[in-house]
């Protein structure tokens, strides 16, 4: 009988935030590119309360880091005990080189956005998903 390995819950928490939040950046960044910054909260040239882009990008960024964070702990898990079939895993290794890929190019660009407003743009983006990618992991974690 074959038998089981386990890895330290602290490990699977760790890359899963680490793949939430490389995941959130990446949605910020194509994001970005297509209108939907969190700059246009810091800007003062807009007439409105709140931009609907930076609203957007928000629960966006929010919601894949969440969201990211959950799978990738949810998925690591049952990698550990052997439940994942191994073309699931070569597609979600494809997917998230592609989106990271993606996600370079359109950084490597340049930015539409002034300096100031994208940095801070930046830090609120890597912040919200690593707040988001850990609450995400950890319930994947206690659901398990």
């Amino acid at each position: 009988m074959a038998e089981t390995t386990f890895f330290p819950r602290r490990l699977i928490l760790g890359a899963a935030v680490i793949a939430g939040v490389l995941l959130a950046l990446a949605v910020h960044m194509l994001g970005a590119r297509y209108g939907l910054d969190l700059g246009g909260l810091w800007r003062s040239d807009t007439h409105e309360f709140m931009p609907a882009g930076a609203a957007i990008a928000w629960w966006l960024i929010a919601t894949v880091g969440f969201s990211g964070g959950y799978f990738t702990a949810s998925l690591m898990q049952s990698a550990v005990n052997g439940q994942i079939p191994q073309r699931m895993r070569q597609f979600l290794i494809a997917v998230g080189v592609l989106l990271l890929a993606g996600a370079g190019q359109v950084a490597s660009a340049p930015s539409p956005v002034p300096t100031i407003s994208s940095v801070l743009a930046g830090l609120a983006a890597l912040c919200l998903g690593a707040v988001m990618a850990f609450c995400g992991a950890h319930f994947a974690l206690r659901r398990g």
